[in-house]
């Protein structure tokens, strides 16, 4: 098998993970990661490069009464943390609420090359950071969302990933990659944090559990 050939299969076995791009969590949105829009032309040249054998995307799609959001709950305010089944959770501002143009695929993007679409936070008791898996649900378990197996039937054995944002859904998305047994890169500058001081944290996070640090250039070359 020439070296052509090596790099055609290996690009058939790879994925592009896009999480939760959407108009809520760019400037000016409810949940505004801060920079988020300055992912918007690097991703689409990444997607028109044909580097991966498939596109997924992930969408946060919330009911109004999802039990993440601060106005669910009486004296408390956004960004405040609870205690949620057992575990952390922060209450965030109302976003992606379901049929709202702020939950949408953000239209500056072109989805047609994308196979699949997991919509996350649709369950109203429990919050959903990654595509692989729910946060932890009353029983205190993380329902699947199926991503995992509908990668493993398409022969995908890498993921990259990359989106919004990076301490929270990418975050948690590639740490689930890596332990579901996938090859995880993390495309680090096509990403940005709700909080820039967790960097180094996640950065070291990632690397912990194997996962690879990338920048969107060394996936061009």
């Amino acid at each position: 098998m020439s070296q052509d050939e090596r790099d055609r299969v290996d690009r058939q076995r790879t994925a592009l993970l896009l999480v939760d791009i959407q108009p809520d969590f760019m400037p000016g949105g409810p949940l505004a990661v801060p920079g988020g829009d300055e992912i918007l032309g690097p991703v689409r040249r990444l997607v028109e490069a044909d580097r991966f054998g498939l596109y997924v995307a992930t969408q946060d799609w919330h009911p109004p009464d999802h039990v993440s959001f601060a106005s669910n709950h009486e004296g408390h305010a956004p960004m405040e943390t609870i205690e949620l089944h057992g575990h952390e959770q922060i209450l965030w501002p109302d976003h992606c609420v379901q049929d709202t143009p702020g939950a949408a695929l953000h239209p500056a993007l072109d989805w047609t090359p994308v196979a699949a679409i997991i919509r996350k936070g649709m369950q109203p008791d429990a919050d959903s950071y990654s595509g692989f898996a729910n946060n932890y649900d009353p029983q205190g378990v993380r329902p699947r969302t199926g991503l995992a197996g509908y990668l493993r039937e398409r022969g995908i054995q890498r993921v990259a990933v990359c989106g919004l944002a990076r301490d929270v859904c990418v975050r948690w998305t590639a740490l689930d990659a890596a332990d579901m047994l996938f090859d995880t890169s993390f495309v680090w500058d096509l990403t940005r944090p709700v909080d820039p001081a967790s960097d180094e944290a996640v950065r070291g996070e990632l690397e912990q559990k194997g996962v690879r640090i990338v920048q969107s250039a060394d996936l061009l070359g």
